[in-house]
């Protein structure tokens, strides 16, 4: 009889011990989960890191642009900036907008203005390539969107 009650306790030490460690593992488990829903690694890679990511490499491919350029072509820029800054931002050239009561400059008339006179900005350059891309693919049959 004594030898039974010495494995029933022998037994319910065990149990006790066994719970112990199930909430220690549950509770380690549970912060875990918690720690990773709030801080998800997956949203920092794909919002912070990416986003700096492509403005270094977009930053990277216009500083290529600008000097792939001759020291020709560099000089005609600075003068067409000149000429088509102040061509946009004429008073009867402004692009009225809600909120500014004398307008605001008008970028669209400034790009067209670098692309015809032959000297486009990085971002109006990356347009023409894409309309160019856009012509090949309709002369050889293919559907653009």
């Amino acid at each position: 009889m004594k030898s039974m009650a010495n494995a029933i306790l022998n037994l319910k030490g065990r149990n006790i011990m066994q719970i112990r460690t199930a909430k220690i593992r549950l509770l380690i488990l549970t912060g875990i989960g918690i720690f990773l829903s709030g801080c998800s690694i997956s949203d920092w890679y794909n919002g912070y890191y990416v986003e700096r990511y492509a403005i270094k490499e977009a930053q990277k491919d216009r500083e290529k642009y600008y000097n792939s350029e001759s020291p020709e072509m560099q000089e005609r820029r600075k003068q067409n900036q000149t000429y088509c800054l102040d061509l946009a931002n004429k008073p009867e050239n402004r692009v009225a907008r809600a909120g500014y009561p004398n307008g605001v400059w008008n970028q669209a008339m400034f790009s067209r203005c670098m692309i015809d006179r032959g000297t486009p900005t990085y971002e109006s350059y990356g347009g023409v390539l894409q309309r160019k891309h856009d012509e090949e693919q309709r002369a050889k049959g293919k559907r653009v969107m």
